[in-house]
């Protein structure tokens, strides 16, 4: 086990790249965690979206990373830039002795998240990968249970997405919708859900799938499939689409097991809808008061992971998402478009 420098006595320090559409859920968290952080500098090679970050956070304002990263003091770079172009960002951010926390996904080509991994180690610093979701109070509920095997052998596992996203949203920006900055709707929108599948219910066997793009001008797909099959001997389906009119939906998991049945639906996965097992247990009473009222598909746990992210800082804990548990979701996403391509099952691990 690596042991990293900690950070105590002041406030840790963070840069962001990316001062986008995403990149406001992590504003919103830096001020909700003023105590702990301070913003000192923000990147973006969009002039307009610059100056409403500095507005914003009263930080230096860098057009270049290079050229930030020569003159920044933050301990830790926030990459909220397009998923093409994490890995390269990531290893300049490393090479310069900085920590890195990319958003998802941590990169779209399978080899790239491996040099990302390695770039951290051999630098002597941390990588986190933002899985925000995770810390939603109804998945924690969900994980505990599947913890205490009160599902008995899982059998079945469904998870929905059914959003949209219309055209404008791909035509809003050049990288959208391309196969090498973005990723399609299993990558980039779905990636959370695809995350869940080894998080939730362990290491995946092998997986097929089919992916089509039916309704919009795009490269990348914007619905898919997947057939999954878990060590366990668990079967499972993942159907995902951004064509739902007209507007997002569903975004569920269903796990049915030899004990248990659960159904976590909502618009992203904000609401427990069946909640049954053999044996009760105290906190099946936590069950209503999970639940929330939600508009964003983004859910409420950016400051929730920036908590353990400053803890893991501090010192005070292990990561709940660093970059190798981050290559696992890649790893799922890239089999899965594998298997959509070459019209075979995949199993895994991939070879490396």
């Amino acid at each position: 086990m690596r042991n990293y420098p900690t950070i105590t006595g002041r406030k840790i320090r963070l840069a962001l790249v990316g001062c986008g559409r995403i990149a406001a859920n992590h504003f919103a968290a830096m001020e909700q965690h003023a105590e702990d952080v301070e913003i000192v500098d923000v990147c973006d090679v969009d002039r307009n979206a610059l100056d409403k970050a500095v507005q914003r956070t009263l930080a230096h304002g860098h057009l270049s990373m290079t050229e930030m990263l020569k003159a920044s003091t933050a301990d830790l770079v926030v990459l909220t830039t397009p998923s093409g172009l994490h890995p390269e960002q990531t290893i300049e951010i490393a090479e310069s002795g900085r920590h890195v926390m990319t958003e998802k996904p941590m990169a779209t080509r399978w080899h790239d998240g491996l040099h990302m991994v390695k770039a951290c180690d051999e630098a002597g610093v941390r990588m986190f990968v933002v899985k925000q979701n995770r810390r939603n109070a109804t998945l924690q509920l969900l994980k505990r249970a599947v913890e205490q095997k009160r599902f008995g052998r899982i059998y079945m596992v469904n998870i929905n997405v059914f959003w949209t996203r219309p055209q404008e949203y791909y035509d809003s920006a050049k990288w959208r919708g391309t196969w090498e900055f973005d990723g399609g709707a299993f990558m980039n929108q779905a990636s959370h859900y695809v995350d869940l599948l080894d998080w939730l219910i362990g290491p995946i066997e092998s997986i097929q799938a089919y992916t089509a793009t039916l309704g919009r001008d795009i490269q990348v797909e914007d619905s898919g499939v997947l057939s999954v099959r878990w060590r366990s001997g668990a079967l499972g389906s993942m159907n995902v689409t951004m064509l739902t009119y007209p507007k997002n939906l569903e975004g569920s998991i269903t796990i049915l097991g030899e004990k248990g049945t659960v159904r976590v639906g909502g618009v992203a996965v904000n609401e427990i809808q069946h909640w049954d097992f053999a044996e009760k247990m105290p906190e099946d009473d936590k069950i209503s008061a999970a639940n929330y009222e939600t508009t964003s598909i983004y859910g409420f746990g950016h400051p929730l992971y920036y908590d353990n992210v400053i803890k893991v800082m501090r010192g005070e804990a292990e990561p709940e998402t660093d970059g190798r548990e981050g290559l696992k979701s890649l790893e799922t996403l890239i089999a899965a478009y594998l298997a959509a391509r070459d019209g075979k099952r995949v199993a895994l691990p991939l070879d490396y």
